[in-house]
């Protein structure tokens, strides 16, 4: 039990730290924000958790096809902001836009033999 304490509060710690640097130094946030930090910590977790490579290998490679998608967040958002849109609803749009384009990358990815 300790242990899943321990990788809720260092998981959490991140997130609060990148919100806090995000206050001051936006730049400086969004580079820690892009690296894969919650990546690198699932692979760190389910190694320790299993000391097994295999199932690393395949989450790695099928983040890399998820992340293609989830760029739309990222793209749409700063346009509805910048066009006066709300923070709540400028959300809400880039979000039901990503799920967009993932609904459409899955069926796509798959009828490229690639599994996920």
């Amino acid at each position: 039990m300790g242990y899943y304490i321990v990788k809720i509060f260092i998981s959490a710690l991140l997130i609060v730290a990148i919100s806090e640097i995000a206050k001051r130094h936006s730049a400086l946030a969004a580079l820690l924000a892009a690296l894969p930090v919650t990546t690198l910590l699932a692979f760190i977790w389910m190694y320790l958790e299993t000391g097994k490579t295999e199932p690393i290998a395949a989450l790695s490679g099928q983040v890399f096809w998820l992340v293609i998608p989830s760029l739309a967040l990222f793209l749409s958002l700063p346009v509805f902001l910048s066009r006066g849109w709300g923070f709540w609803p400028s959300l809400l749009a880039s979000c039901a836009l990503t799920s967009g384009t993932y609904l459409l990358m899955l069926p796509l990815l798959h009828r490229l033999g690639i599994a996920l």
